[in-house]
This record gives C-alpha cells, structure tokens and sequence, in this order.
C-alpha cells in the first residue's frame, strides 16, 4: 500500500526538529583492579628505589654450656629500582566547538578531559598488568618505562614448554619469554600458591582475563552449581577462592594479559607517584585550547616471592 498523492510527510517536511537524547551512552570500562588494590605511595627521583630482605632458614641451634659466642654473618638487604614512566592525553579543542550548544555535554573540553582522564588510568593499569616490559632507563631520544609485574615475579611461577629464559630474574631488568599455552588446571594454581606460602607470602588476589575467570569457575570444587530456589538464582562462578594457604578474592581484570592468571600478594606491590594525575594548561597557539593530562609513575615490587603466576595460558 503506498502513501496517498499529496499527502504531507516527515520524507518531505523541511524544518522538523531532530531527536538527539541528551545523554551520551559509553559502555568502555574503567575499573582498575590492580591499582585499585595495591598500595598508593610516593617518588621522589626518576629511578624509584626500595630495599628487600629476608630472614635466615631454620635450622638447627644449639651451642655448648659456657662457650664463647661465634658472630653470625649478616646478610645485606638487596636493593632494587624501577623507573618511572610518564603517560599522558592532550585533548584539544576549537574556540568555537567550546561555545555551540552540544548534546549530551556542556563544554567540550571539559568533557575530553574527563574521557581521557579515565583513559590515562587504563593506560597505566594496562602498563602494569597488560605488558610483557622490562624497566628502560630511557635517553633523550626514548621513553623511560617501568617494569611491569611480570618482568618482576620469578620465583613463584608455573610455566608452559618452550619459554627459554621462561623466568626473569625479579628485578624488572629482563622481560618473560612466553611458552607453549596450555589449558588452566587447578593443580598449577595450587604448586604457585604452595610456593607463595614457602616462600613468606600471603596471596590475597587471583587476576585473570575473561576465558581464564571462566575456566576457573569450572574448577572441580566448583563442579557442582549451588540454586538457590528463593529466587531463582544459579550460582556458577569462583570469586572466592579457599585453597590450603587462605583465602583468596578472584577478580576479572579487562587490562592484563589473558594468557596470565596473577596470584597477587597485595601488599607486596605499590604505586609510587614521582608526579600524581594532574591537568597542565598548554600555551594557546591560535584558536583552540590544549590542556596536557599527565602522570609520572612506576612499580613497587616489594618482593616478588610472596606473589606469583601461572603463565602460558589458552585463551580460546
């Protein structure tokens, strides 16, 4: 049936207003589980330092009734550095898109910095999770950049064939050499979470991208799914997970690598600021206005035996 000759309507009208909501819909995540949950502390040089120790074995000790006491060797704390990386967004925008009326935001540049801020704070979770990067000190012609946690984790990892060196030596100078992947098996996370607790740490957090969070859930204590016929809810996912050496919170993390599962000792990472989150106005050149978001940040690897990972993982 087709439309009546003469009649009026909206595929001819001039003049009809247009339906732009007022609102603007962005779905892009912002949660930063491994900065969230770690320690905020401060910089005060380019090269961040901190000292590392640990206690003497057991063993056995027993001395003679009235002997001279025999001076025990002292041990000297290790210390280690990480650089710190400078990350920043320019937005910029014309003097005349700052004034026209904008749907869904008032000043335009006030609204690009808010976007990428919340940009900039991905960027440095994705620098510290998501990259398989060793520590560069940088010239005038490259970017200094921070070790990421796997250049630091060495002593507690499980590994897949094939990587060789598969392990760095901890102190952020190397990057891993990624193995043959192979499927997550709940054995593997419980030999790291074994040696965490051998080796004086106390793991607090899982880490895993998406198909890895998945895989876990269908650990076999998991096996059986709980409903809870009240409300109709089926329980099928790990978020808590109660190994032989404690508790441990099991977070989906969008920015790390989804190869990795990261068994984090929180309190033994930090994020040290040389320069915390901040909006530098830039020179007008014309007319547009720039403001420079900027951060100045690295890695605290407080002492990477008491985390650890199991790496080389399948992740379709």
């Amino acid at each position: 049936m087709a439309l009546p000759t003469s009649t009026h309507s909206s595929y001819t009208a001039i003049g009809n207003r247009e339906s732009l909501a007022d609102i603007i819909y962005n779905i892009s995540p912002e949660e930063t589980p491994f900065i969230s949950s770690i320690p905020h502390v401060s910089a005060s040089a380019v090269y961040h330092e901190h000292q590392t120790d640990s206690l003497a074995a057991a063993a056995s000790n027993a001395v003679l009734e009235g002997d001279d006491a025999t001076t025990t060797a002292a041990v000297p704390t290790v210390r280690i550095g990480n650089y710190c990386q400078i990350s920043d967004k320019v937005p910029r925008v014309t003097g005349t898109q700052r004034v026209v009326n904008s749907a869904g935001r008032g000043d335009e540049l006030d609204y690009q910095i808010m976007k990428m801020g919340k940009e900039l704070k991905r960027d440095m979770e994705f620098a510290l999770v998501g990259l398989n990067n060793a520590k560069v000190a940088g010239n005038a012609t490259t970017a200094r950049e921070c070790g990421s946690v796997l250049s630091y984790i060495a002593t507690n990892d499980d590994l897949g064939a094939a990587g060789s060196p598969a392990s760095p030596t901890g102190t952020g100078v190397d990057a891993r050499t990624d193995g043959t992947q192979r499927a997550f098996a709940e054995a593997d996370l419980e030999t790291v979470l074994a040696g965490c607790w051998d080796s004086g740490g106390n793991p607090d957090s899982i880490m895993l991208g998406s198909f890895n969070k998945q895989a876990m859930s269908a650990f076999t204590g998991n096996a059986t799914r709980n409903i809870d016929n009240k409300d109709k809810t089926l329980i099928a996912s790990i978020d808590i997970y109660v190994g032989d050496f404690g508790q441990l919170a099991v977070r989906a993390n969008r920015f790390q690598r989804g190869r990795d599962a990261l068994v984090i000792d929180t309190d033994m990472w930090a994020l040290a600021t040389l320069r915390a989150f901040q909006e530098v106005p830039l020179s007008k050149t014309g007319d547009s206005d720039r403001v420079q978001l900027i951060s100045e940040y690295t890695l605290e690897s407080r002492n990477e035996a008491a985390s650890g990972m199991v790496a080389d993982l399948t992740t379709s």
